[in-house]
Order: structure tokens, then sequence, then C-alpha cells
């Protein structure tokens, strides 16, 4: 479980382990759609459009398979469902939306508004 600053528990292990498994699943798709793509890129000779939108999907794709597995890390050192600014702990049910979410939803917000 991860507790907060005060010491409460903040995530119970059940939920722990419906984002484990959620982070995986999306870091398994993500590996097989960038090896998709890497191929796609070696055997491809296609039109220069066409190698700069590949290009892009493979950066975007490596992005994400990175970010998850950040996530991933950061669940095996119970910093996971933290916000990243104010350290308060980040809902289950947003999390369950947004797995990635480094934010609570207050510090979010003065992000997006920057």
């Amino acid at each position: 479980m991860t507790t907060g600053t005060s010491g409460e528990t903040h995530l119970s292990s059940v939920q722990i382990d419906v984002l484990r498994q959620e982070l995986r699943e999306q870091l398994a798709r993500r590996r097989g759609h960038l090896t998709g793509l890497q191929e796609e890129a070696r055997e491809g000779t296609g039109a220069d459009e066409t190698w700069q939108e590949l290009s892009v999907s493979i950066v975007t794709a490596d992005r994400a398979v990175a970010e998850l597995t950040q996530a991933l890390d950061r669940l095996a050192e119970g910093g996971y469902g933290r916000c990243a600014e104010c350290g308060a702990g980040i809902p289950f049910e947003r999390l369950k939306i947004r797995p990635l979410a480094r934010y609570c939803i207050a510090c979010q917000r003065r992000h997006e508004a920057a």
C-alpha cells in the first residue's frame, strides 16, 4: 500500500494491483505498436510525407513506452499515485481513467492554465 505524508493509506493493495495490471497491458500494447512501426520504417522506402509521419509515430510510441515504464518504476518504488508537485494522493478514480497522471486535479489545472 502507498501511504501519504501523514501515514494514511492512499491506495489499497487491490487498487494497486488493478493499476499495475492496466499499466502492464498498456506497456505490452505500446511495445508491440512500436515494434511494428520500427519494422515498417526498416522495410519502407516511402515518400517524404509518409516517412515523416512514420518518424513522428515512432517518437510518440517510444515516449509512451518510456512513460509507462517510468510509471511502473514509481509503482514499484511506492511513489506512484502521488502528485509530482504537491505530494497529495491522486484518487484511484483518476488513475483508473488516466494511469499516467502525474498531478492531482488542482495541480493539473494550474499547469494547464500556465
